[in-house]
């Protein structure tokens, strides 16, 4: 074993929002369970990460009871489960020490969202010395305003302004970035063969 799925922060909060209903990937799920499946039969370990801020008031506040897997999602014995509280998955946790314990120096990322938290994990661990491969349709985003668009606005409101990213700009510009420079972009399918 020296590869590690990290599946992040695919996790009730998102559902909690109003922008779920514009998600890029509902069918998330499956797909990671996918490569759950696959990470399982290749005798690779598979790491859990949610994002928490606590006191915040947010669906992200442990007080609240919706930091936790997304229904579908079940952790084996022995897979950890941990909780971040920095866009990345290294800066406020032990993930380092625990891969570099087992001896990982591959990583397969996916998760929610895919310009945000996933990225970033993307880009420190490939400047860890980890070979990263992201899977982009084990991925999923929500449309991004504008710098400048009021705040407050309803999810209609946001996705009928021309200057709001679609989930399809985003997952793009996400690729370019990484390709080449901080990862390997590959499907749920060419990983996995189904």
């Amino acid at each position: 074993m020296n590869r590690a799925l990290l599946v992040i922060d695919v996790q009730e909060s998102f559902r909690r929002q109003e922008r779920w209903a514009a998600v890029s990937n509902p069918g998330i799920v499956g797909q990671v369970n996918k490569l759950v499946a696959h990470t399982r039969a290749e005798g690779d370990l598979v790491v859990w990460i949610l994002h928490t801020e606590p006191g915040g008031g947010t669906a992200f506040d442990p007080a609240l009871g919706h930091v936790r897997l997304i229904d579908g999602l079940v952790p084996s014995e022995g897979e950890p489960v941990i909780t971040k509280t920095s866009h990345n998955a290294f800066t406020t946790t032990n993930l380092q020490q625990l891969l570099t314990e087992r001896g990982i120096r591959e990583l397969v990322v996916s998760g929610i969202r895919t310009e945000q938290c996933c990225e970033t994990t993307t880009r420190v661990a490939a400047d860890l010395g980890y070979d990263v491969t992201f899977v982009t349709d084990a991925t999923a985003t929500h449309p991004i305003e504008h710098r400048d668009a009021p705040a407050g606005r309803s999810l209609a409101e946001i996705l009928a302004d021309p200057r709001t990213l679609s989930t399809d700009e985003i997952t793009a510009r996400t690729e370019y970035a990484l390709s080449g420079r901080f990862a390997r972009i590959a499907t749920v399918e060419e990983l996995t063969g189904s």
